[in-house]
């Protein structure tokens, strides 16, 4: 039998169709995963591991980036200009305010009716601190009487000796979007020793343009670079993006979350050391860009 030549033994038809579809396929799979990296933003979420750069700051974690189209640069310019205290002033700064949200900031809580066994077993047996609570609805019984719900309230790690601690360094302030009838009660069992100067509920939120229940801080400070607050929720601070610190939500299924002693705590304590908060706040965050990235303009912010 003679031999094939080189030209005879070249792949058929068929074989190169294969390697084309191949191909193509490995190219949609590259194109998914440039996509991918490329809208990862660099604005932070504070996460409990250490820095590499610096023992004294946290690490972070990103914020999800929505890609919405582009902003006018000089725009986010003119959003980070901002009104310092007169630096020659001798006059010791005013106490700093720390605005803490309560769900998936402090605790997390469910319908007692609705939770699987398993979750509560897991907490307990990880060390979670929890407790049943009676709390009432703005839903009517059918006569008239407002409804009772039972929750189930989780407290993050630590939750007790972080209230304690920033309360001697800051006024604490209580903002929740929640209805005062859950909240209420639940802030009672949390707070036993009355830390809070205040506690304000959905009726102190604000309606936007863009989000509803956002939490407006021009009313509980007169000196906006001595106010800073953390909400697991960026959009509750729209409208003061310079003073706001983006936590990490909090969910039962977070037995070893160190945030608040590991992370904010040191946070805050430096700020409470500072004129003014949001030149830091902005170096660390970035929020006035992300809020930009989520088609919220400078125009809305106070």
């Amino acid at each position: 039998m003679a031999e094939l030549t080189q030209n005879e033994v070249a792949y058929s038809p068929k074989t190169m169709q294969v390697w084309k579809a191949l191909l193509n396929w490995l190219g949609f799979f590259f194109q998914i995963f440039v996509q991918i990296v490329s809208s990862l933003g660099h604005h932070p979420l504070l996460s409990s591991s250490s820095s590499s750069s610096s023992s004294s700051d946290a690490s972070f974690k990103s914020l999800p980036a929505v890609e919405l189209q582009e902003h006018d640069s000089s725009a986010a310019v003119s959003a980070v200009e901002i009104d310092t205290p007169d630096s020659d002033s001798d006059d010791p700064p005013q106490k700093l305010t720390v605005v803490l949200d309560l769900d998936e900031t402090l605790i997390c809580a469910y319908e007692s009716a609705s939770l699987p066994g398993i979750v509560r077993t897991q907490a307990t047996e990880g060390g979670l601190k929890w407790f049943e609570l009676e709390c009432f609805s703005s839903d009517k019984e059918c006569d008239g009487k407002p409804k009772v719900n039972y929750v189930t309230v989780f407290e993050r790690p630590g939750l007790h000796e972080f209230l304690k601690q920033v309360h001697g360094f800051a006024d604490l302030v209580l903002f929740t979007a929640g209805l005062e009838g859950y909240a209420r009660p639940l802030v009672d069992r949390i707070d036993v020793e009355n830390l809070f100067s205040f506690r304000l509920y959905r009726p102190s939120t604000t309606s936007t343009e863009y989000r509803e229940h956002v939490k407006d801080l021009s009313g509980l400070s007169k000196d906006m670079g001595r106010i800073v607050i953390v909400d697991n929720n960026p959009f509750s601070f729209m409208l003061q993006p310079l003073n706001g610190i983006p936590c990490i939500p909090f969910s039962a299924g977070q037995i070893h979350d160190t945030q608040l002693l590991d992370v904010l705590l040191p946070l805050l304590k430096h700020l409470s050391l500072q004129k003014d908060v949001r030149p830091v706040l902005y170096e660390r965050f970035h929020m006035p860009e992300w809020f930009q990235k989520q088609g919220i303009p400078s125009t809305s912010w106070k």
